[in-house]
């Protein structure tokens, strides 16, 4: 069984920073097989892709909102990808999904990831 378990949301204030987490377990091929992306998703808007990391971190992409304040890595040695968040703003306000692809590039499309997360809330006050 599958598992992606988010964590390290919160409340914060505009300019602060903070890093959310995914903890991946029972991934077929194993994590180091797999492309892992952020997405987020703000009330009463559509999900939207943040950031991806292919399976061996060589390559990553941004959205261009925010791109140079967000950061994505990860540790295959733990499983476990990372979004590092700075100089937050309050339309950086969503719950913050992690996602999973089999192989390839750092894909921005939805439809490329199979495995999802349940998300963790990241709230940022002006």
């Amino acid at each position: 069984q599958v598992q992606l378990v988010e964590s390290g949301g919160g409340l914060v204030q505009a300019g602060d920073s903070l890093r959310v987490s995914c903890a991946a377990s029972g991934l077929t091929y194993g994590f180091g097989s797999y492309t892992m992306g952020w997405f987020r998703q703000a009330p009463g808007k559509e999900r939207e892709f943040v950031a991806a990391i292919t399976w061996n971190g060589g390559d990553t992409s941004y959205a261009d909102s925010v791109k140079g304040r967000f950061t994505i890595s990860r540790d295959n040695a733990k499983d476990t990808v990372y979004l590092q968040m700075n100089s937050l703003k309050p339309e950086d306000t969503a719950v913050y999904n992690c996602a999973a692809a089999l192989w390839g590039l750092a894909y921005r499309e939805i439809s490329r990831y199979r495995y999802w997360g349940q998300g963790t809330q990241v709230t940022v006050s002006s």
